[in-house]
């Protein structure tokens, strides 16, 4: 469904980025995965990728990709090894959880500068790339908390919200270069972002669920494969929940 094309994907060495990286190599395309730190782990997915056939190629670059300039120097790197970029999705996402009333600017700001400009550096130092591409998409991962918010994650809601009005902006530039923007809102994954909940928070929260369950990261991968695929070559500047109807 992605033979030949090339994915890089953010935070891309757990939770949803890792499934979305190794559901595309499933699928046929090489990967570029994007990781903050755990160096082991991006490797691991690499290997992973790689093992579901010869034609896949694999790499991975540690960046912080709130960082304008090191972004820069990454995105050239990927570009000079794969030849091209078809797809990016804006995936790296960090919380740090707290009221608004004891939110310092620190960790508002970092959130945002991780969830939202971290997406707006990626896409801007790889959109030369993407533009020369003949089925360049952008896939970036809001959250529902950015339709809906949420207590204790302005700055998380924040951001995820920014990523929407992001998304449906370059929907619209780049439209007439053939590239589509889309965003995918998950709603609560299971994920090591979430595994710390307590176990009675975890079935209060499920019980909110239409569907009586938390989420899997790779029912995220199976939209962003969708959304990366022809088969959604007309779809662009849409937000696909993929929530169980928590946001409904």
């Amino acid at each position: 469904m992605l033979k030949g094309r090339t994915a890089v994907i953010t935070g891309g060495s757990r939770g949803i980025g890792r499934a979305i990286a190794i559901e595309y190599a499933r699928n046929g395309a090489s990967i570029a995965v994007v990781y903050a730190g755990n160096t082991e782990a991006a490797r691991e997915v690499c290997d992973i990728a790689k093992s579901h056939g010869s034609g896949v190629k694999a790499l991975a670059y540690q960046c912080d990709v709130a960082d304008f300039a090191a972004t820069k120097t990454v995105c050239g790197s990927i570009v000079t090894d794969f030849g091209g970029v078809d797809i990016i999705v804006n995936n790296a996402g960090i919380t740090r959880d707290g009221l608004f009333l004891r939110m310092s600017e620190e960790d508002f700001d970092r959130v945002l500068g991780v969830n939202l400009k971290g997406a707006f550096n990626v896409t801007r130092h790889l959109s030369r790339a993407l533009l020369k591409s003949p089925c360049g998409r952008v896939i970036n991962i809001s959250s529902v908390s950015g339709l809906t918010g949420n207590v204790g994650q302005a700055n998380y809601s924040a951001a995820k919200a920014g990523l929407l009005g992001f998304t449906k902006t370059l929907a619209r530039e780049l439209a007439g270069r053939n590239v589509t923007c889309n965003a995918i809102a998950p709603g609560y994954i299971q994920t090591d972002m979430t595994a710390s909940l307590p176990t009675a928070a975890l079935e209060a929260l499920c019980g909110m669920i239409p569907l009586k369950r938390a989420g899997r990261a790779e029912d995220v991968a199976n939209a962003a494969v969708f959304l990366a695929s022809d088969m959604a070559a007309y779809i662009t500047g849409e937000v696909l929940r993929v929530d169980g109807g928590m946001a409904i």
